[in-house]
């Protein structure tokens, strides 16, 4: 099959293991992101399978238009990405696969999230920039230990970060779907009373959902107008999930105190004037959560799988499966 592979920005996938599973397939890599949909239609005409890094491109009705040799698009996890309406409307219609349940948390991600909650409670990039100016120490720190972590979202990142904070001597509270602090509860977790008073005793909370239709803006201001002043919300997991516009104003306000983000509602994010990510209380990374060798090997091993099973005729984690054989 012709397999494009975008936006692999650093060129990772070739020196990885997973890449191997693609020999026998002719395959194009893009190292950069396409600057609109008119250079996106030209780079993919040929293309009979694309592979998707995460969400960093939208595939959309108007682009599956213009690929009529489009067959596969595989990817992992959640797709608010991919109109999936589109792909079944094609008259040769386009199967996404994407496998949701892959084993094991996203240890990379979870990792990221306890670095940022050290990075804000002991303020290490102010620190860092002063010592790197030369003018020593700046400002004072918070110890993580006997500080309440909320979690937000019962599932396998949000667990790993809950070990993590453990051993940190942090005490964990959970929030979550009534699905999840059913679990939680059954798991003897403890579960915040009520959501009024998750977001009021969280010290440090941290976001861990999938972006989905139900989940878009489920944080909202008045959300964040009950967590405390020198309280730190951190967020590795979607933008989207906070309503547009109300983290900044919360940071305006006051509550939360502080913010430490991974990801942002436009990305890649390159303004520096940004009221966002210029606010002298947030702290920010730019979508690294899943950014390590070892996680993209995981990733795209079960991405390349998908793309042989298609090519074997036995396609596996289908979405749409009605186009299958079209």
């Amino acid at each position: 099959m012709k397999v494009h592979i975008l936006d692999d920005w650093f060129d990772t996938l070739r020196g990885l293991p997973c890449f191997r599973l693609l020999d026998g397939h002719e395959v194009t890599v893009w190292t950069d992101a396409a600057p609109d949909e008119d250079t996106l239609a030209a780079r993919l005409a040929g293309a009979e399978c694309v592979v998707l890094f995460r969400e960093r491109t939208r595939i959309t009705r108007s682009l599956l238009e213009r690929l009529p040799n489009l067959r596969l698009i595989s990817q992992r996890s959640a797709w608010p990405h991919v109109d999936v309406d589109a792909c079944t409307d094609q008259d040769q219609g386009v199967l996404l696969c994407s496998n949701t349940g892959a084993d094991g948390a996203n240890y990379a991600a979870a990792e990221l999230t306890f670095a940022l909650i050290l990075a804000a409670m002991r303020q290490l990039p102010q620190q860092m920039a002063s010592a790197k100016a030369g003018t020593w120490q700046t400002g004072v720190g918070r110890t993580l230990r006997g500080r309440t972590l909320g979690l937000y979202g019962y599932g396998r990142i949000g667990r790993a970060v809950a070990d993590y904070a453990r051993a940190f001597g942090m005490p964990v509270l959970w929030w979550a779907s009534d699905d999840g602090r059913a679990r939680a509860t059954a798991a003897g977790e403890t579960v915040a009373e009520s959501r009024e008073a998750f977001f009021a005793q969280s010290e440090v909370l941290s976001l861990h959902m999938r972006l989905t239709p139900q989940t878009r803006g489920i944080v909202t201001a008045g959300d964040l107008a009950q967590m405390a002043p020198r309280s730190v919300l951190v967020n590795t997991s979607r933008a989207g999930l906070i309503a547009p516009g109300a983290l900044l104003a919360g940071l305006e306000a006051g509550r939360p105190g502080m913010a430490a983000v991974d990801v942002f509602d436009t990305e890649p994010l390159t303004d520096p004037g940004d009221p966002l990510l210029a606010h002298p209380n947030l702290i920010a990374t730019p979508h690294i959560g899943f950014v390590t060798e070892d996680e993209f090997d995981s990733q795209f091993t079960d991405i390349f799988e998908q793309v042989n099973a298609y090519a074997a005729g036995a396609p596996i984690h289908m979405v749409n499966p009605s186009v299958y054989g079209r």
